[in-house]
């Protein structure tokens, strides 16, 4: 096999998180700000430095509020999450292989574990779960990648990261990782990711395997 250690974000990755994320973003902003913020704008920076950092560059002022609003919308439509079927249905086969397989998320591990207890599938087939605690720096800095790496017992010419964001691309070429872009996500557009110019784009679980 070409990569033994399998990196993947979560967010617009694994799960079809994208719609609710932009949802509690817009609830929140119009709730504590009465303001109304494009959908692709708030878009911009989702996958990066996590949900803090995301609601300090919306209004740093009301930050915390802003966060208290998101958080309580948001726990709620966890019920309502989508996962990309096709995506998990590989990863049994990407372990049969003796794949070592990991999550990279900026999110923090109470809302990851929101989605493993929506699909219970996904916690078996991880070994490693690196969230935004876990590290003092995040996507796209390298050490988020690199501690999963670590965790793995591995190095960066075992692994590939696959993610669907600037943030996660970034991110594996700084870790030395081969960087796979995704254009199922549907949060950032497939210009914005190519322009990032990842090791490899694919749009479906089969290219994904052939690049791997």
């Amino acid at each position: 096999m070409r990569f033994p250690i399998v990196l993947f974000d979560l967010d617009g990755t694994l799960i079809d998180s994208g719609p609710i994320i932009i949802a509690s973003m817009q609830h929140s902003v119009r709730t504590v700000l009465g303001r109304e913020i494009p959908p692709e704008e708030l878009g911009l920076t989702i996958g990066g430095q996590g949900i803090v950092a995301q609601m300090q560059a919306i209004d740093a002022e009301h930050a915390d509020a802003l966060l208290e609003a998101y958080k309580e919308h948001n726990d709620g439509l966890h019920d309502t999450l989508e996962a990309f079927d096709e995506l998990l249905e590989l990863l049994p086969s990407l372990r049969a292989e003796g794949r070592r397989l990991g999550i990279v998320t900026a999110k923090r591990h109470r809302t990851v574990e929101l989605a493993l207890e929506r699909f219970p599938a996904l916690r078996a087939e991880f070994a490693v779960v690196v969230a935004h605690e876990d590290t003092s720096r995040h996507k796209p800095d390298p050490d988020p990648v690199l501690l999963a790496v670590e965790r793995l017992g591995g190095t960066s010419a075992d692994a590939a990261y696959v993610g669907d964001s600037p943030f996660d691309i970034r991110a594996a070429k700084a870790a030395g990782v081969h960087a796979v872009a995704v254009g199922w996500g549907g949060i950032h557009p497939d210009e914005r990711l190519l322009a990032e110019a990842p090791d490899a784009f694919v749009r479906s679980a089969a290219e994904l395997l052939r690049v791997l």
